[in-house]
């Protein structure tokens, strides 16, 4: 993954609300897949930039990246497992997917009240 796309998620991830914001709109006119789709998941209405993505990705990993997005925009919990999965046996340093599986669980690793 680029540096430049590095520097996106990590901005998202700990960013601010104001810094989201702009990352966003950026995505707008970005060609990068990776910051559409990191963008895509906090956007109000991430549908445009999973379509342009998608439409962008030319190869198998940002494809894949693309897919995940789309499973856990959709709340798929099980298609976000299978794929992310997958996907991180052959790129175990895509941090954007590994966030995406984390989140798409946000409460599993809580520990219950047995009562």
């Amino acid at each position: 993954m680029p540096a430049k796309s590095d520097n996106v998620i990590h901005k998202l991830v700990v960013g601010g609300d104001t810094a989201i914001a702009e990352i966003v709109e950026r995505a707008h006119t970005s060609d990068d897949v990776t910051t559409m789709v990191a963008a895509a998941l906090f956007a109000p209405v991430p549908g445009d930039l999973l379509q342009r993505a998608a439409a962008l990705a030319a190869t198998t990993r940002d494809r894949q990246v693309v897919a995940i997005a789309v499973a856990h925009v959709a709340g798929d919990a099980d298609r976000v497992d299978a794929l992310a999965r997958d996907h991180l046996v052959d790129h175990p340093d895509s941090v954007l997917v590994a966030w995406i599986s984390a989140n798409t669980h946000p409460n599993r690793h809580t520990r219950k009240d047995p009562s």
